[in-house]
């Protein structure tokens, strides 16, 4: 069945206003992760989904997992919208993440107060990515309402492990058989449809030296002197991978950061032993094994040059890349089509340097691309940064072409 798109559009906009209130209501539930205690957050948006006579499945990780893993508290959720008896047409997914990182500082807004600015909505996750808990939510509503399917069914995963690698969320559901799409549509911005994304590979990296009072350091030996050396010898490999160009428009080459560095005990002590983390971001090209070896070699071999110094090297995340599959093709084709329509431009289907949870559904042989509510770029939407925003026009432009795309996919 083929419908006047335009009756879609029009029940989206008279419902906009609910739209973003109901966006409001999410950002103004923190999740910040860490320290990741998001199980109250999914039980008030199980409450507000209830208002609209959804039904969600609420699925608690075992709190023994959770701690172990460095969070609080994780309850994913899924809510299933069958249009007809069983295996009758495809079931599409669409996932949002509800963790956030903290807001850290420079805010010029409440990070908490989802307050509108000439039609803007700052505050943390509303372009990541609880802008999409309301952009699925009311295009499945829009669908229904307007032009209920016969066939098929949608299912909104919102999950709550994103910043940490998504194994505790997307990961756990679909490790324990509690859901298997065919297609999945993913958190992202408007502009551009993504359909392959960079790895990641985190590690902590612990140098041991000896500590000493800083009058006689002689008798010590500095371990931030030792990282100091490893770092360098890292930083070095920067200049390397420059060289390795992916063949994925939107991803340039491998890059390698260092985020956070602790240690010491005080200013008059020779520091016994430092801790840094690093992000090592792969592109899709590359062998995760490889780059890990080569990564431990390098760190190995610095320490090795400095007398006294030991070091542990622990592994957190190890997040493959996103390669696109054969069956992402109707995905990418209908959201072109339908954004063309709805934004007036041309959207890409492009890579994006970032990682995501999609990887997870990939890795399952699930067809899966990024599409959602943002601007342009993630510069532009301040994500991770100061003052997040959401253009509340992206929202509901990204809410049509979504409802639009599902009527496709479903007919």
């Amino acid at each position: 069945m083929t419908i006047d798109y335009t009756l879609l559009d029009t029940w989206i906009d008279q419902h906009f206003d609910e739209e973003v209130r109901f966006l409001q209501a999410l950002v103004r539930v923190p999740t910040d992760t860490p320290p990741g205690n998001n199980a109250p957050h999914a039980e008030h948006t199980a409450q507000l989904l209830k208002d609209f006579g959804y039904e969600a499945e609420k699925h608690p990780v075992p709190a023994d997992e959770v701690h172990a893993y460095g969070m609080e508290s994780i309850t994913n959720l899924i809510v299933r919208r069958p249009y007809g008896p069983p295996g009758s047409g495809r079931t599409i997914a669409l996932n949002a993440h509800g963790d956030v990182v903290p807001p850290g500082e420079g805010w010029a807004h409440d990070p908490y107060g989802a307050e509108v600015v000439d039609g803007a909505m700052y505050g943390r996750a509303t372009a990541v990515s609880k802008g999409d808990f309301a952009s699925f939510t009311f295009a499945v509503r829009a669908l229904e309402a307007v032009a209920r399917p016969g066939k098929g069914a949608v299912e909104l995963h919102f999950t709550y492990d994103e910043e940490f690698g998504g194994e505790l969320g997307p990961g756990w559901l679909l490790k324990h058989g509690l859901t298997r799409p065919d297609l999945l549509i993913a958190a992202g911005f408007s502009y551009e449809v993504v359909t392959a994304h960079n790895g990641c590979l985190q590690m902590e990296v612990t140098v041991h030296g000896k500590m000493a009072h800083a009058a006689v350091p002689h008798t010590g030996v500095d371990a931030l002197q030792g990282a100091v050396h490893i770092l360098n010898a890292l930083y070095a490999q920067n200049l390397l991978y420059q060289q390795v160009t992916s063949q994925v428009t939107g991803i340039k080459h491998p890059y390698l950061n260092v985020g956070r560095i602790e240690g010491g005990t005080n200013t008059n002590v020779v520091p016994g032993k430092v801790m840094f983390k690093l992000d090592r971001r792969m592109i899709p090209e590359e062998n995760p094994v490889e780059v890990e070896a080569t990564i431990r070699r390098v760190i190995e071999q610095a320490a090795g040059e400095r007398a006294g110094i030991s070091i542990d090297i622990k592994r957190l995340l190890l997040a493959h890349a996103m390669t696109p599959l054969a069956g992402n093709r109707p995905l990418v084709d209908a959201i072109q089509k339908h954004a063309l329509a709805v934004m007036g431009e041309a959207v890409p289907a492009v890579g994006t340097p970032l990682y995501t949870d999609v990887r997870l559904y990939v890795e399952q042989g699930i067809p899966g691309v990024i599409y959602g509510a943002g601007p342009r770029t993630v510069l532009d939407s301040h994500a991770k940064r100061a003052d997040e925003r959401l253009e509340l026009e992206d929202l509901r432009r990204a809410t049509k072409v979504i409802a639009r795309t599902l009527h496709d996919l479903l007919a």
